[in-house]
């Protein structure tokens, strides 16, 4: 068994799920932030759209981020 093979495939897979992680928070708080301007209906079809989010998600995202906002207000 090569041990130093499987340690090395195990790093690169914890790194890789620290990367899509910082990712998709990165994207969630962009997404967000295009929520929050101008018109809530079209922003909500555009950042489906570009995520390949569902409109449910993009709502309950919002939402969340409304919720916690008004939490911190």
């Amino acid at each position: 068994m090569d041990t130093a093979r499987l340690e090395l495939s195990a790093q690169r897979y914890r790194e890789a799920e620290q990367a899509l992680e910082a990712a998709r928070e990165d994207l969630q708080a962009e997404a967000v932030a295009a929520l929050q301007q101008g018109e809530e209906r079209g922003n909500q079809a555009t950042v489906a759209r570009i995520t390949g989010w569902t409109r449910e998600y993009v709502r309950r995202l919002k939402k969340k981020a409304d919720e916690t906002a008004a939490q911190d207000g």
